[in-house]
């Protein structure tokens, strides 16, 4: 099970489809109540699924080109530069070339 998700700016009908399928592995889902579009892209709010959600807990809102980090118990946005994005990892190979 992955620990961590990157979510794209720019994200696409097949990127939400993928943050859904790794949310559910943890518990997790988008709330489908929460919808907002960006110049970069959508955001979503995401919170526990079904019975695990309390009234009034807070939810987690992922933006455009963040990465979340799963600890054991929840999601939370990962600090910068804590986790390397696929993305990057292609760059630094071919700056070493």
């Amino acid at each position: 099970m992955t620990e961590t998700y990157h979510w794209p700016r720019g994200a696409t009908e097949r990127d939400v489809a993928a943050l859904e399928a790794w949310l559910e592995e943890h518990g997790w889902e988008v709330d489908p109540t929460v919808f907002m579009a960006g110049a970069r892209g959508p955001a979503v709010q995401v919170r526990r699924i079904g019975a695990d959600w309390r009234e009034g807990e807070a939810g987690l809102l992922i933006l455009p080109a963040e990465t979340v980090r799963w600890d054991g118990q929840k999601v939370a946005v990962a600090a910068r530069g804590a986790v390397q994005r696929p993305d990057q990892a292609v760059c630094a190979a071919a700056a070493e070339r």
